[in-house]
């Protein structure tokens, strides 16, 4: 179910296709030192020469889940604060944020890449998100690559530590199957559900994703409406 209109890309991509998801775009500047840097270091230890694309997704994948701090409050939505380089400086955000440094971090070494959002229901939220949000559906963020012949959805997003705090088992990716959400957390208790799909985009759709923030979650929004509500810790905020 979708309610805009994607970019569409068969599932057997064209040579074409894959020239542009990995290109750089104006959100997924993987051109800019900051990310090259970023990159560098994720791969330190890695023969790049040797090493396969799901090798590289892999690796990648844990430098942006457990090296960029998962931070829901006094977040930069704003068009510089959604770019790939950004997200590295301020070294902290939330689903939005993460799974564009992970696109562009995969398109850096040759791995197609696209964004992909959806509605969720987040049952492990802290009492004053729930109120931020108006209740526990979420508009969600998360990223496409293709890998060995399929295109698979990557969530990048909650850090050991965060998860540790609300029960959950940090989510984790072998490259070969999707890494989508946590269904249960470690107790057995439902913990998230997707409801409505979005689709893949090329780059970050900025009116598309702002203006589902606007409507589904206007109190969260600072008063410029260019970031989140300031003031707290989702981690200070785990019971």
């Amino acid at each position: 179910m979708t309610d805009t209109l994607t970019d569409a890309v068969p599932a057997t991509p064209t040579a074409e296709d894959l020239d542009r998801l990995t290109a750089a775009t104006d959100f997924l500047d993987h051109g800019h030192e900051t990310v090259r840097a970023f990159v560098d270091k994720a791969l330190q230890g890695v023969d790049r020469a040797t090493a396969t694309p799901v090798e590289l997704a892999v690796a990648l994948y844990y430098a942006v889940r457990d090296g960029i701090h998962y931070e829901v409050y006094g977040a930069d939505l704003s068009p510089q604060g959604l770019k790939a380089s950004s997200i590295i400086s301020g070294g902290k955000g939330f689903c939005l944020h993460k799974s564009v440094l992970y696109a562009a971090a995969c398109r850096s070494v040759g791995i197609p890449a696209r964004l992909h959002y959806s509605d969720v229901r987040n049952h492990l939220a802290s009492d004053r998100l729930r109120s931020y949000i108006g209740g526990d559906v979420f508009f969600h963020g998360l990223a496409t690559v293709y890998l060995d012949g399929q295109w698979l959805k990557v969530t990048p997003v909650f850090n050991k530590l965060l998860c540790r705090l609300y029960g959950m088992t940090p989510l984790e990716f072998d490259g070969r199957s999707d890494s989508l959400y946590h269904p249960f957390d470690a107790q057995g208790r439902q913990s998230m559900e997707f409801l409505t799909d979005h689709g893949d985009f090329d780059d970050v759709p900025y009116e598309f994703v702002m203006g589902n923030m606007r409507r589904k979650h206007p109190k969260f929004l600072d008063a410029e409406g260019t970031g989140t509500v300031s003031g707290g810790s989702l981690a200070d905020e785990a019971s």
